[in-house]
């Protein structure tokens, strides 16, 4: 790698690891840097996955005073996300690298179609939190599990279902629920980027320059989300979703 892509790759690593703590879908601006440097597109999600599980820990570890009395929900929850992101997993590697190809452009635009309408999801959903059951009911590990393949398959926006689901299905604030997701997309990331590093082709160089500078991303976003101009970064989602969409599909 020359300085220039280490550059790129470093820059996009910190702002995904501080959209994920914020919003979700930070993979929709490394997945296509890592794309525009000629890497194949499941080599870029594997190294990419691998890459964004720091910062997933370190989100999920700035959040932790929202975890509070979230325990159950976590180890109820976090298990159909493990269970979920092996299966994803899984399905990456066995299905030819064509479907992935064929399939992804989809993925993305669902991703960024989920980003443009969040805010108005959020109010909805504000306004139905006492309607509520506390743990979510029935529907919710079944919910997580199937965001979790979504989520180790792929991955973009997966933040962004999981704040859908848990606005619709638990009665809590949209700060509680982000720390909850930060803690299951970084889980379903990291079983699926266990199950990649032996069983999958991994770029290391770009892996490892995304782990560390999604870290300091994490932090950021943890620690200066809250005010940073969402609407600029859900923008930004859009304009790279797209930009991705079109270099998978020319």
């Amino acid at each position: 790698m020359d300085v220039g892509e280490i550059i790129a790759i470093a820059v996009a690593g910190l702002a995904a690891g501080t959209v994920n703590t914020v919003v979700g879908s930070g993979t929709l601006i490394t997945f296509p840097v890592l794309l525009a440097f000629g890497y194949a597109p499941v080599t870029a999600n594997v190294s990419n996955t691998i890459g964004l599980v720091p910062g997933s820990a370190s989100g999920a570890f700035g959040y932790r005073r929202e975890l509070a009395g979230q325990r159950e929900r976590v180890l109820r929850l976090g298990t159909m996300s493990v269970l979920g992101g092996v299966t994803g997993a899984v399905l990456l590697l066995v299905l030819p690298a064509s479907t992935f190809k064929a399939i992804v452009p989809a993925f993305i635009a669902v991703a960024v179609v989920l980003t443009v309408l969040q805010p108005r999801l959020n109010r909805r959903l504000a306004e139905r939190a006492r309607e509520r059951p506390q743990h979510g009911g029935a529907i919710a590990p079944a919910a997580v599990y199937i965001t979790g393949v979504y989520g180790g398959y792929f991955g973009a926006g997966q933040g962004i279902l999981l704040l859908a689901i848990f606005g619709v299905l638990l009665p809590q604030s949209l700060q509680r629920s982000n720390a909850l997701k930060n803690v299951l997309a970084g889980t379903v990331n990291g079983v699926a980027g266990v199950y990649f590093v032996f069983a999958a082709h991994v770029e290391w160089g770009p892996a490892a320059i995304i782990a560390a500078t999604s870290v300091i991303g994490g932090q950021l976003g943890s620690r200066y989300g809250r005010r940073l101009p969402t609407d600029a970064l859900r923008a930004l989602i859009v304009l790279v979703g797209i930009a991705a969409i079109v270099d998978l599909l020319v």
